[in-house]
């Protein structure tokens, strides 16, 4: 299953509510955090909210 790293790269100050609880959700809470999420339909469409304040990674998992 193929998997994503997500970095925060920009504060969510400033940013509207249910963009910064997109982030805490995803498991973001400061600068330079990174998470691995599998990639599913409901992750894509979080991090497509928060785009402007996270990198994506695609990486592979050989099982």
């Amino acid at each position: 299953m193929e998997k994503l790293v997500v970095e925060l790269i920009k504060s969510p100050i400033g940013y509207k509510y249910d963009q910064k609880a997109t982030l805490k959700a995803l498991g973001l809470r400061k600068l330079h955090d990174r998470v691995i999420k599998p990639k599913t339909p409901q992750i894509l469409g979080m991090l497509e909210k928060v785009k402007h304040l996270v990198k994506v990674e695609e990486i592979s998992e050989e099982e």
